[in-house]
């Protein structure tokens, strides 16, 4: 998107300087010229790029193209906590505020809510997702190193909005099982 805004705006800079620098060259094009070729006809193939761009990559942030995500979390959101469900060896283990995840693999995060619409979102592992009462919303995210991360609620959702927080741990894999194991249901 930077990119974009900055061929849009090298355009415009560039036209800019040939108004200003070359003034007899252009002085036969009227002003509904300029407007409709500097200010359509320039900028809407470079928009109509980082559309395309822009669905792109949200299919890809959602998981659309990940079919391969091993992991599954269930993260249910209420005023104001997150629980994850992790499945391990055939029973469903749980932790409150802190969401494991292993390096270098998928994750699909599928989340829900008891109560209000919550929003959930790690701002340094990808986008965010609704946590809505009776849906079910999912996004994959990927963590490609070993680490803690902040996450929130994006959404408010009342009084304790501002501490609605969770902590997004990241571990190798092995270590990622080792730490489910040590949860409890």
């Amino acid at each position: 998107m930077l990119a974009g805004a900055a061929v849009i705006f090298g355009l415009v800079m560039a036209l800019l300087c040939v108004v200003f620098f070359a003034r007899d060259k252009v002085k036969h094009i009227s002003p509904q010229r300029w407007i409709v070729l500097g200010g359509i006809v320039m900028p809407v193939p470079i928009l109509l790029a980082l559309l395309g761009y822009a669905f792109y990559q949200g299919e890809t942030l959602f998981g659309d193209r990940v079919s391969d995500a091993e992991i599954t979390v269930v993260a249910t959101s209420r005023m104001w906590t997150w629980d994850f469900a992790y499945e391990l060896d055939g029973r469903t283990v749980t932790s409150r505020d802190i969401l494991h995840l292993p390096v270098g693999r998928p994750v699909r995060i599928e989340t829900t809510s008891v109560d209000v619409i919550h929003s959930f979102w790690v701002p340094r592992l990808g986008g965010k997702i609704d946590s809505i009462p009776g849906q079910v919303n999912a996004i994959v995210l990927q963590a490609d190193v070993e680490g803690t991360f902040g996450g929130i609620c994006s959404e408010y959702c009342g009084v304790g909005h501002a501490g609605m927080t969770f902590r997004v741990t990241t571990h190798s894999v092995a270590e990622f099982e080792n730490t489910l194991k040590k949860l409890g249901p």
